[in-house]
């Protein structure tokens, strides 16, 4: 249930706070992004890149019965085919991008008066697409799913805030967000249900891998102001691995 509940509220929550606090100084979501993006990268190392690895391993060591004498040569194998799912998804965020224009890491870089006169389709159809995506790895890996939460908290904010400058109305804002947040449960209510999906469940968590992976650093990049030290942006991304550790 979490798998579904969680990515779920973590957009309401973002846009209720916004809607309701109406937070002036985005300084704050800037830390906030920045602990998403360590969150969200140690989740992926610690949690997800492993377990990928090790399915994949176990899977293809019994379907082969693989000799100890050749395991040195077939695991590297294994683990290259891996990394091509990985490279698949770092290509296809960069796609995805173009038409989002990094609203996953909390940027933009469109202008928002075009808003008022029509629905950003573009956003929203390749912001579904990395969610739906996002939400395939939660059929093994259900921890992953607190560092969907975190990921997606600070990015609904952002949204909202960015919405409402460009004053397109809050029933268009509420639409959007609301379909938005049903979008990574679609993504787990299909690797749950669709016997096609199950069977390359592995191949789709490599590919949210390198999706998580240029999201997170993307993140941690952006977040830094002109490149100079920062003692709280530094202690907010030591919690965020620290904590993605333990979960």
């Amino acid at each position: 249930m979490k798998n579904y509940l969680l990515p779920f509220l973590s957009i309401i929550i973002g846009v209720l706070f916004v809607l309701w606090i109406k937070p002036i100084k985005k300084d704050k979501i800037k830390l906030l992004l920045a602990f998403s993006g360590a969150f969200l990268m140690g989740m992926t190392v610690f949690t997800l890149i492993p377990e990928v690895y090790h399915t994949i391993f176990e899977e293809n060591h019994q379907t082969l019965s693989i000799s100890i004498s050749s395991s040195d040569v077939d695991t590297h194998i294994f683990g290259k085919k891996i990394g091509f799912w990985v490279i698949i998804g770092i290509l296809l965020q960069i796609i995805l991008e173009f038409f989002s224009h990094g609203a996953e890491h909390g940027h933009f870089h469109s202008p928002a008066k075009k808003l008022k006169m029509q629905f950003p389709w573009g956003l929203f159809i390749s912001l579904s697409i990395h969610s739906i995506l996002e939400g395939f790895p939660l059929h093994n890996h259900s921890n992953m799913v607190y560092g969907i939460f975190i990921h997606h908290l600070p990015i609904a904010m952002v949204l909202t805030i960015f919405f409402l400058e460009s004053e397109i109305g809050v029933k268009k804002i509420l639409i959007f967000l609301s379909l938005f947040s049903l979008m990574t449960p679609l993504g787990t209510f299909l690797a749950n249900y669709m016997p096609k999906l199950v069977h390359y469940h592995t191949q789709m968590s490599a590919i949210v891998i390198g999706i998580f992976l240029h999201i997170s650093s993307v993140i941690l990049f952006e977040t830094s102001e002109n490149h100079r030290f920062n003692y709280q942006k530094l202690a907010v991304i030591v919690i965020g691995f620290s904590l993605s550790y333990f979960v």
